[in-house]
């Protein structure tokens, strides 16, 4: 492609960058097999709860199984615990109680596998396995389609909010008081697995924990549940169905996986009708401080899976980098930052494009969390939209008001920013406001905004960047192109930097990815992606 340069830059030259540097981490990624992915396998197998010590299920069978032997990653657990199926006549659930307890060894059902008629009864049960699990999400991508076609689609741009009680019984009053305010989307946040919990506390590093409120409640009562979790998901989804049915519109779920918890939240997503995950390899790579190796190849499979199930992929607009600045001693200028973060979501969108996630399953930050904060914040943003309407030209962009823990007046200005820059109609595809004392009043107004904003894009073409808009364009577009070429040059230290001595900062599960070694995959190109 000829590089094409318009008022705002090198668009073109910016696009190709990212698309060639996804491509080349693509097969790496797809080739490779994750301790998150291989937990995500079983879950998909229909694997669930916790353990008689109270641990996930699915974390303690990988674990049982991998303990010692890094090298078993590579063949994956499918085959083996396929095998012991077999072997033991056993439903999935209570193999995997059985396994985790010691019980039964999948170590030596792995042995089993070398000989050809035990492996191919192992591949068999893998594959009728495999077929359940992709009905029951095709089942409710269907169900999402048929409810859709009854109650009717809200227009664009959706208006959500976010939940963030911890437990579901208060999250569903939540969500009932947001949605009597007229939003379409509710947002929770899937709480921390504890692989990253184990992992955050061997760094040194706090890792939030849900506690129930009555130690002595059962694992299995849903009301108690920590919202976010696969439990609380599946009666928050009855609870949003009930109501959107009552008010004769569909209720749209989004859900947030916390670090290394892409492929598992995936499987949720897909068995409980999520309808948007985030699932953003980079801003995993610079904000959760997981391997990039690692990261890429969790987000590899839970694109297939999500584009699979018909949920729409997340993507934010970018994390902040400040590495390259810690290096210099000197801060960079707004339009630096905002460049860098650019460059981070245009490879994240490349990403998931390679990884079969179709455009019509995108939805792409428009703003960067920080913007409210610098000078001349409505002027940038209005050059933040300019440029992902050209670079991610069709694909609907998301307002989510940023967490800001300081004056109110923050999250107002960013509210009357919004509704200053936000494309009318399907161009704007979500604004999501966080909860706050007064929600109920943030959403009804942001609802009556995009009416407005709507009524008003069909009358008159916004006019084009001038000014302080123009050259903070220009110079996001320039140095989002020269991210890309130093990440291509230098590698990952060029935006993650090094630590004083030299080495690598702590880079979560770099320990914990593998190239695949075994051929075997009964998900076949059901979940596929293109390259």
């Amino acid at each position: 492609m000829t590089a094409r340069s318009t008022s705002l830059g090198p668009i073109d030259k910016l696009a190709d960058r990212a698309e060639t540097l996804a491509g080349a981490w693509a097969a790496r990624a797809r080739s490779s097999t994750t301790i998150g992915r291989e937990r995500a396998l079983l879950r998909l197998f229909g694997i669930g709860g916790l353990d008689a010590a109270g641990r996930p299920l699915a974390w303690s069978v990988v674990d049982r199984y991998l303990a010692g032997k890094s090298g078993r990653l590579g063949g994956g657990i499918l085959l083996p615990f396929a095998m012991a199926l077999v072997e033991y006549d056993l439903m999935p659930q209570r193999l995997a109680l059985d396994v985790a307890s010691g019980a039964v060894d999948l170590g030596m059902e792995a042995e089993l596998l070398r000989e050809a008629d035990r492996r191919a009864l192992a591949e068999e049960e893998a594959t009728r396995m495999a077929a359940a699990a992709l009905e029951r999400i095709d089942a409710n991508r269907t169900a999402r389609r048929e409810l859709l076609g009854v109650l009717g689609d809200p227009i664009r741009p959706w208006i959500g909010t976010t939940i963030v009680d911890p437990e579901i019984e208060e999250a569903i009053e939540a969500a009932r008081r947001a949605l009597d305010a007229g939003v379409d989307v509710v947002q929770v946040e899937v709480p921390i697995g504890r692989e990253l919990a184990d992992r955050l506390r061997d760094a040194g590093i706090d890792a939030p924990l849900w506690q129930p409120r009555d130690v002595d409640l059962r694992s299995d009562d849903a009301e108690h549940a920590p919202t976010g979790s696969q439990r609380a998901l599946t009666s928050l989804r009855r609870h949003l169905d009930e109501i959107a049915a009552q008010r004769r519109n569909y209720v749209r779920l989004a859900a947030v996986p916390p670090a290394l918890g892409a492929p598992e939240s995936a499987v949720v997503a897909a068995f409980e009708r999520v309808d948007i995950a985030e699932s953003d390899p980079m801003a995993e790579i610079v904000n959760g401080r997981v391997a990039p190796d690692r990261a890429l190849a969790d987000h590899a499979f839970a694109h297939g899976l999500l584009a699979r199930a018909g949920v729409v992929v997340s993507l934010s607009a970018g994390p902040l980098i400040v590495a390259p600045d810690l290096a210099t001693g000197v801060p960079s200028d707004p339009a630096t930052r905002a460049g860098r973060a650019l460059a981070l979501q245009a490879l994240s969108v490349a990403v998931a494009r390679g990884n079969g996630v179709p455009p019509d399953q995108l939805l792409i930050g428009a703003l960067p969390s920080w913007l409210v904060g610098e000078p001349q914040p409505a002027a940038r943003a209005a050059a933040e939209v300019a440029i992902r309407r050209e670079l991610f030209a069709g694909l609907p962009l998301a307002f989510e008001e940023p967490a800001v823990e300081a004056l109110r007046s923050s999250a107002e200005l960013w509210s009357a920013i919004v509704m200053a820059v936000a494309p009318a109609g399907p161009a704007s595809g979500l604004i999501l406001r966080r909860a706050s004392n007064d929600s109920v009043r943030a959403l009804a107004a942001m609802r009556m905004a995009a009416v407005v904003t709507s009524d008003l894009g069909a009358s008159f073409s916004p006019g084009s960047l001038e000014g302080t808009g123009l050259d903070h364009a220009k110079g996001t577009v320039a140095a989002a192109v020269a991210t890309l070429e130093q990440l291509a040059d230098d590698g990952w230290r060029s935006i993650l930097g090094d630590s004083p001595d030299g080495r690598d900062r702590v880079r979560l599960g770099a320990d914990s990815v593998a190239e695949r070694t075994e051929s075997f995959d009964p998900f076949g190109k059901a979940l596929a992606t293109v390259g």
